[in-house]
């Protein structure tokens, strides 16, 4: 029986587990979040774009070990999360760094004025260099709640933590980007 994309989605109680010709729809509803998370992350667009396709080629080799565990969108967010943990290892070993055209992605919209332009360009700029000046883990958590909107629970699986220690290290993560965030003006 193929899966429908509704039975993709559900959450922990659904222990069926998506068939290979389910993937194509699992593809379609989360490569684009998973992209602008991965992005968000990494900061450089082709990088990005790499990244995504990594994950969901290693979601599709390791489709009969998903366990019906969590949702699938937890699944491959935990899959997203450790493939970019070892590409900023690898890369920031090498001490590569990359120009970001970050806003060329985010901001596809024609802003009013060339002023406008810069300014958006230079905040998205800012805060992902504060992104990139906080800790791995605190910058991971305030993406996840940030830009993917996902529950401390969602998070405390994700990372294999409490929620109460979630919300203790957001507390302290937005507390870092704060501080280190008004340094940068």
């Amino acid at each position: 029986m193929y899966l429908s994309l509704a039975m993709a989605n559900e959450s922990k109680r659904n222990k069926e587990k998506p068939l290979p010709s389910d993937f194509s729809a699992i593809y379609e509803e989360h490569s684009r979040p998973i992209y602008y998370f991965i992005l968000r992350y990494l900061g450089d667009p082709s990088q990005a774009e790499d990244a995504t396709h990594d994950v969901f080629i290693k979601a599709y080799k390791n489709l009969e070990r998903f366990r019906g565990d969590s949702s699938i969108r937890t699944w491959l967010y935990r899959i997203a999360v450790n493939h970019c943990k070892n590409v900023r290892q690898s890369w920031h070993a090498r001490k590569i760094q990359y120009e970001s055209d970050l806003e060329d992605h985010l901001f596809n919209d024609t802003p009013d004025t060339p002023f406008r332009v810069l300014e958006t360009a230079e905040l998205g700029q800012q805060i992902q260099d504060t992104l990139d000046g906080l800790p791995t883990e605190y910058a991971l958590l305030l993406l996840m709640v940030a830009d993917q909107k996902m529950s401390y629970e969602k998070i405390a699986d994700l990372t294999e933590q409490s929620p109460d220690a979630v919300r203790g290290k957001l507390y302290r993560a937005r507390k870092a980007f704060s501080v280190a965030f008004r340094r940068s003006k």
